[in-house]
């Protein structure tokens, strides 16, 4: 196994639209999850997308857990989706915080659905079909939007609200409060 080099944001690849895995048990597939891993626990990341290792094919692994997740919502294992497809169930958005490896140093607060249908393909060929919603569907929106040349920051509607994550220390700016406020009352 090996640490895989994470590309920044500007870089060509992150710009690309991933082709599909024609074999999700192919050995070579095999070994770019287990590396994709290993770079992912290196670098404290919650998810990474094949792209960002400088592979364009649609693989996505990540986990979920910690205060992040809300009410009743499920902790989930280290996970490797292949060929995934993301479907909104409805048209409710929320706002909150993100962060990518491949945008180190920077947060910002960015919409997503917050209930979604997931299908994808596991490593070994099996299906999933399931709906996820709040911090897990934002994981996987997250991910998924690097296999079609997608970067957090051109999901947000609001650019002031891109900040570097140490000047988070002073709290977030009143912008964002009422933003993430709203997704309460929903």
């Amino acid at each position: 196994m090996a640490i895989l080099k994470i590309a920044r944001m500007g870089h060509p690849i992150l710009r690309q639209v991933a082709e599909p895995v024609a074999d999700p048990t192919d050995p070579s597939v095999g070994l770019l999850i287990r590396d994709m891993v290993e770079t992912m626990q290196d670098a404290g990341g919650t998810g990474l997308a094949a792209p960002q290792v400088h592979a364009p094919v649609r693989v996505v692994t990540y986990f979920v857990r910690g205060p992040r997740l809300e009410e009743g919502e499920d902790e989930v294992p280290l996970t490797v989706l292949i060929n995934p497809v993301l479907t909104p169930l409805d048209d409710q958005i929320a706002y909150d915080w993100e962060g990518c490896l491949s945008v180190p140093g920077l947060t910002g607060l960015a919409p997503r659905h917050r209930r979604i249908r997931l299908q994808a393909l596991t490593a070994e060929g099996e299906t999933i079909d399931r709906a996820v919603q709040g911090f897990h569907a934002r994981v996987l929106q997250h991910e998924c939007d690097h296999l079609d040349g997608i970067l957090y920051p051109q999901r947000m509607d609001d650019l002031s609200l891109l900040l570097f994550q140490e000047e988070m220390r002073f709290g977030a700016p009143e912008r964002a409060v009422e933003l993430m406020e709203k997704n309460n009352d929903q």
